[in-house]
Formats: C-alpha cells, sequence, structure tokens
C-alpha cells in the first residue's frame, strides 16, 4: 500500500516493541524496568541491552497496535530512560551511499504518517561520533520522506517519527505521541552554567524545573515572592536558582555560601543541620541535595510533605554502585507509607542527564 493511499492513523499500524535512550552505565537498570513496563502493557518479549552502550531494546513476540502504546510511552514513565518510544522497524546495512532510500521504505511500509522528524543516536563512546552525520542526514532524509507522504507538517496531530542510529549502519523507526517527547533533543538538557551560582549542581535542579514540572506549575507553583528552604545548601547552587526566579530562600548548611548567592539578597543563611531543623512556618518549596542515604533522605521530604511544613519538594536521591532500582524503589515504597494516609499525592522520579550516581525527584499533594 502506497503511503497516499493510507489515512493518517491506519488501524493496522504495529510496534514490535520498545526503544530506550539512559546514560551509558545505567542500562541494566533502564533494562529491568523497561521488561516490568511492556509486560504491564500486556507485551511478551525480551529485552536486549549492553553496557555502555546508551540504549535497550524490548522486542516483542507480536506486533501491538501502535494506538495502544502511544499514549503510555511518555518519555517520564521510566526513571532511567531518556527516551521511551515504541518502534516499528529495524533497518540493517545501511549502505553508506543511500541510507535514506531503505528508511524511507521502512517508515513507508510501516503505516503511519507522521509531523516531524527527529534523529537520534545514544549519549555513548561509540554513539557520540554520529552526532555530525545526524545533523547532515536530517534535510535528505525529510526530503525522502516527504516525497513518499509519510511527513504531514502540517498535521500537528501526527505522532513524531524517531530515527535511532545506534551505529552507522543500523537504525530504529520509532515513534511518539505530540508532546511525550522529552523537551530536549535525546533528553539532553545542555543548560548554560551561570557564574553566580557559585556550584555546577545548579544545573540539577535547573533541568528538575525544566524537565519534572510543566509549564503550568512553573507558572502557577513557584512564582516569585514565595518561600522556600534548601536543606544542604551550601555553597549554594540549587539556592541561586531559586533565588534567581524570584523566590526567598532559607539556606540551611553549616558550610559557608558562596558570596555571590547572599549578593542576590534574597537568602537567609542558617548553620544548622538540615535532618533536624524545621521552619517556624509553613513554606511553598521544598529543596534538598544532601549526601545521605536515599531512604533517610525520601524519609525526611515525605515526612515534610505529609506535615505541611512544605507543599512543594524537588530533592536528590543519592544511589548505590549496586541495586541502584531497588533503592529507587525502596525511596517509592517509603513515601506512599507517609503519604498514604495523607491523601493522594505526585511523585516523579527522573535520572536527568545532569545526574550522575542520583536520581531527581518531585514531590507534592494532589490538593
Amino acid at each position: 500500500m502506497k503511503p497516499d493511499d493510507q489515512s493518517d492513523s491506519p488501524n493496522e499500524v504495529l510496534a514490535w516493541g520498545l526503544v530506550a535512550l539512559c546514560r551509558a552505565g545505567f542500562e541494566k537498570e533502564l533494562a529491568a524496568e523497561m521488561d516490568g513496563f511492556a509486560r504491564s502493557l500486556g507485551m511478551d518479549g525480551f529485552v536486549r541491552a549492553k553496557e555502555n552502550t546508551g540504549f535497550a531494546v524490548f522486542e516483542s513476540h507480536e506486533g501491538v497496535p501502535l494506538a495502544d502504546l502511544l499514549p503510555h510511552c511518555d518519555w517520564q514513565s521510566l526513571v532511567f530512560a531518556r527516551s521511551l518510544t515504541p518502534w516499528l522497524a529495524r533497518v540493517g546495512d545501511l549502505p553508506e551511499t543511500d541510507r535514506a532510500t531503505p528508511i524511507a521504505e521502512a517508515v513507508a511500509g510501516a503505516g503511519q504518517r507522521f509531523s516531524t522528524v527527529l534523529l537520534e543516536h545514544p549519549d555513548s563512546d561509540a554513539g557520540r561520533p554520529l552526532s555530525g552525520f545526524c545533523r547532515r542526514f536530517a534535510e535528505p532524509l525529510v526530503k525522502r520522506l516527504s516525497a513518499r507522504g509519510a511527513i504531514r507538517s502540517s498535521r500537528r496531530n501526527l505522532p513524531e517519527l524517531h530515527v535511532l542510529f545506534t551505529d552507522a549502519a543500523t537504525a530504529w523507526i520509532g515513534a511518539s505521541a505530540p508532546g511525550q517527547a522529552a523537551p530536549w533533543p535525546m533528553g539532553i538538557a545542555r543548560l548554560r552554567m551561570p557564574h553566580e551560582a557559585g556550584s555546577r549542581s545548579t544545573l540539577k535542579l535547573a533541568e528538575a524545573i525544566l524537565g519534572l514540572l510543566t509549564e503550568h506549575e512553573r507558572t502557577v507553583a513557584m512564582r516569585a515572592g514565595m518561600r522556600a528552604v534548601d536543606l544542604g545548601a551550601a555553597p549554594g547552587g540549587w539556592t541561586w536558582q531559586l533565588a534567581y526566579r524570584g523566590l526567598r530562600v532559607t539556606a540551611v548548611d553549616n558550610g559557608p555560601m558562596a558570596p555571590s548567592v547572599m549578593a542576590t539578597e534574597m537568602v537567609e543563611h542558617l548553620r544548622a543541620d538540615g535532618f533536624t531543623w524545621r521552619p517556624p512556618r509553613p513554606v511553598d518549596w521544598l529543596v534538598c541535595d544532601m549526601v545521605e542515604q536515599p531512604s533517610r533522605v525520601a524519609s525526611l521530604v515525605a515526612d515534610w510533605i505529609g506535615s505541611g511544613r512544605a507543599r512543594h519538594a524537588i530533592f536528590n536521591l543519592k544511589l548505590p554502585m549496586k541495586r541502584r532500582l531497588e533503592a529507587v524503589e525502596q525511596c517509592r515504597v517509603l513515601i506512599h507509607k507517609r503519604l498514604a494516609s495523607v491523601g493522594d499525592y505526585d511523585l516523579r522520579i527522573k535520572h536527568l542527564y545532569h545526574d550522575r550516581e542520583e536520581v531527581t525527584a518531585y514531590l507534592t499533594l494532589v490538593r
């Protein structure tokens, strides 16, 4: 069937699994998440993942309707995934002289039209050299796809096409629903380091605010004039991010704060223990980047939210070198035990680009 004979969303479009990107070295955790996620959606198959490749693939034993998968494959669905897409085809042995034709044929054969094309590669030692190729290849591929009627740029309600090159000769054809892909290409937030912030850790909170919160939440829940507490604040990278957005911050840490952070005149520095100090009155935000056991930090933050000391929280969980996923799930359980009797809550956990051996979480009660 030719693309021009197809409807924009034919019922027979099938996906043959899931493909996801991650930080190199976290393939094991991503694979475990993908396996459980796929099976929760009724997919029977297996995961392929190799260490330090920066991606993992779930291969289904049979095709699954794309329409059934797309609503669930938001990039935030899995903690360790920078992207998560159903894949419709795998194209191997691509010739150096003409990669566009076999990819265009595979896209046309999948039977789905798209609004736009995203070319991707893993963020790994083997994948990074593909960056320049993807930039150069984007234009000729779009032209070839448009000529075949597979791209309808005027139809913004159509899925986005993902072409993931895992090496120069192999491409995975994937799809994402509008607005469900990461806000940055391949989930990599390349943010400018503000020299006034005092610490590169400021980029973790900046990415969390942009990636974990919706635009509406950033506008309504993080307004200038609100009050915040930063536990374990020194030297002030996270405090600066809040002050920069107009929040008045109580920075709690026995260590010194960077002069540039205190120069904002939005910060009160208290030399105290972040685990024992409590505010005299409730605040709007709690942030915490203390180096401590993840279960201890999770319990502390859950208590602040559950007791009403703070309305919203963003915090980091430092993970052990082994059993990372188990540590994250343990923290989920601790938070649920503390908040289940209080009311509904929203917990989002993500391994962000600026995280290393840690994940970042957002927690709030649902009013």
